[in-house]
């Protein structure tokens, strides 16, 4: 069944080349053996930097199920996923994650995002982007009210 995800997932990322939506990402979400949602990588026709096949999938997904994680299902995808999409799949909590081509795959078809780990493994201070704190005192009062608040939904 991995094979036939995988399969599906690729051929995500080209049918999105040839149709000049958007780069050669594909990805998918199964659920009990069955696929669930299906993102390709929309970031130039939509404009939006965040628009990568798995946020797609995993948006997706979490609207269909009705949640705003998708543990218990598994996330396949054509290439090994950018820091971005690393991070949403850590929030999103899938049972496992299968890639096909590697970060330096990627890159060395000029999608290389090796920078980004380099940029979030340095201090703020060191960073390429300026990064400040500021009001902090102030900001901490939202965490306090969602703390005191009794109902909650941990995540």
């Amino acid at each position: 069944m991995e094979e036939q995800f995988m399969q599906r997932a690729i051929e995500l990322a080209l049918e999105n080349v040839r149709g000049g939506r958007g780069g050669p990402f594909g990805a998918l979400v199964v659920k009990d053996g069955a696929i669930i949602s299906e993102g390709t990588n929309r970031v130039t026709s939509t404009n939006d930097p965040t628009a990568h096949a798995e946020m797609i999938a995993i948006r997706e997904a979490c609207a269909k199920l009705g949640t705003f994680q998708i543990d218990g299902c598994e996330l396949y995808t054509s290439c090994e996923p950018c820091p971005m999409c690393l991070g949403a799949i850590y929030w999103a909590r899938p049972a496992g994650v299968f890639y096909g081509a590697s970060a330096a795959d990627a890159a060395a078809a000029q999608f290389d995002d090796a920078f980004i780990f380099r940029e979030i493994a340095q201090p703020t201070r060191l960073r390429k982007i300026s990064m400040s704190q500021v009001m902090r005192d102030e900001a901490l009062v939202a965490f306090r009210a969602w703390l005191d608040k009794g109902d909650r939904i941990r995540y």
